[in-house]
């Protein structure tokens, strides 16, 4: 056997494989042999067969069979030692003339091979880090909203502003009928508003969707429509009154606290603020990490220049999936996936760089840990160890789910060594306004 390998340039080569008898010779003999024992062929003895019969009957498949073995094993380890940094997988180079009534044969594979390049983690355009705060109007809100939440409903004979209306949302063209609560204070537009104010328990409103709610996720929430449906939507709906109520705030006192902190950390209105201020700020920091992940992300890539082969990776992705793909539709897909492939050898160079590296035993920690957050979710405060540990390893075992929790250990490590080694402009602003900036 021989293997050569020729460069047709920086990015694509040639592997060529020529394999002779002696390479397969001894494997077709062996199988045929076994095939001879266990034949049944009408007027010989089981293992009396002829090989001549046998080889004239399994031969050819045999043999096509050994050398397809032999070619794959021989590739992989060529491949191994060499140490190739390769993009997709080896493509079999088709030959015309092919024969397998040959005894010598000759294989070629194309590589698409990984490009060469650097990674300047000091860009002259700064990524911005943005430090969310919770604003004092913010937790004015916040425990407006715990005063409302914990609050005494009353029932009113028609809605005005401060009314709270249940009823249920029907459009029968696009199969809605949901039950919601509202309240009138959300309603936008003079038009919609006249249609709640005064209204009774048994009347039916008809409304359009636009422009109904400030916030497209309030209407997702009131109609139960997907994400993708709700925006833009511009249907007609009937809303028929069940119920009007007003809140009666709950009293700021010893009582409420307790319910709300059970362990009598808060004895007052300004430590309450101080919960929340805490607890917001915590979850304003995951908000802002994962869009400085996603900023530094969009940076890299767009300042990290190296070509790919183009060419290759379409022929490649035309087979690569379940379905074969035409020649356009590879072309399609490549532009699709060309900033997320840019982006994982961007990752992969940092993180051999750089020698980070996940451990499995880190990926069972992290693992244990989203697991204990979500059994405290649902009061279980202190699981055994043992549990833990099972519950994990039943975890892990799925490769989806293992794949997901990877995928997110090895982006908190980067985030923390892009935090170390890359200086940010930082900026500091309310949630609301971050909000705004960032998803304007």
């Amino acid at each position: 056997m021989n293997i050569t390998k020729q460069n047709i340039d920086a990015l694509n080569a040639v592997v060529k494989i020529d394999i002779v008898a002696e390479d397969y010779q001894a494997n077709v003999t062996k199988q045929l042999e076994a095939q001879r024992k266990n034949a049944n062929i009408p007027g010989f003895r089981k293992g009396q067969v002829p090989m001549g019969m046998i080889k004239k009957q399994y031969g050819q498949a045999v043999m096509i069979d050994e050398v397809n073995k032999v070619l794959q094993q021989s590739l992989n380890k060529y491949l191994t030692e060499e140490k190739l940094d390769l993009l997709g997988n080896p493509l079999p180079r088709i030959k015309e003339d092919f024969n397998w009534d040959a005894e010598e044969f000759s294989f070629e594979f194309e590589l698409g091979l990984a490009p060469e390049f650097d990674v300047n983690l000091k860009p002259a355009k700064k990524v911005t880090q943005y430090n969310i705060i919770a604003t004092d109007e913010l937790l004015d809100k916040e425990v407006e909203n715990i005063q409302v939440r914990f609050g005494n409903q009353l029932p009113v004979e028609e809605a005005n502003d401060d009314a709270n209306v249940t009823g249920a949302f029907v459009n029968e063209e696009k199969e809605i009928n949901k039950k919601a609560t509202v309240s009138v204070k959300e309603i936008t537009g003079e038009a919609n508003l006249k249609k709640f104010v005064g209204a009774k328990v048994g009347d039916v409103l008809e409304l359009e969707t636009k422009g109904l709610f400030a916030d497209e996720h309030k209407l997702q929430e009131v109609l139960g429509v997907s994400h993708e449906a709700v925006h833009g939507l511009d249907i007609p709906v009937s809303f028929k009154i069940e119920e009007i109520t007003k809140t009666e705030a709950a009293t700021l006192d010893k009582e409420l606290f307790d319910k709300l902190f059970a362990d009598g950390s808060v004895s007052s209105v300004a430590e309450l603020k101080d919960k929340i201020k805490e607890d917001a700020e915590k979850q304003f920091a995951q908000q802002g990490d994962q869009q400085l992940l996603n900023a530094i992300t969009e940076n890299l890539v767009e300042n990290t220049s190296f070509d790919l082969p183009k060419e290759f990776l379409q022929k490649w992705l035309q087979t690569a999936g379940e379905k074969q793909l035409t020649v356009e539709e590879a072309a399609a897909e490549f532009e699709k996936s060309e900033k997320g492939l840019r982006y994982q050898l961007i990752e992969g160079k940092i993180m051999r760089d750089n020698n980070i590296k996940l451990e499995y035993a880190e990926l069972v920690d992290y693992a244990k840990g989203f697991i204990r957050s979500q059994m405290a979710q649902f009061g279980n405060m202190n699981p055994e160890e043992k549990e833990l540990d099972d519950i994990a390893g039943r975890v892990l075992q799925n490769q989806e789910e293992a794949q997901k929790l990877q995928s997110q250990l090895i982006s908190q490590k980067l985030l923390a060594f892009y935090k170390e080694n890359m200086t940010f402009d930082t900026k500091e602003l309310s949630y609301e306004d971050f909000v705004k900036e960032v998803y304007k």
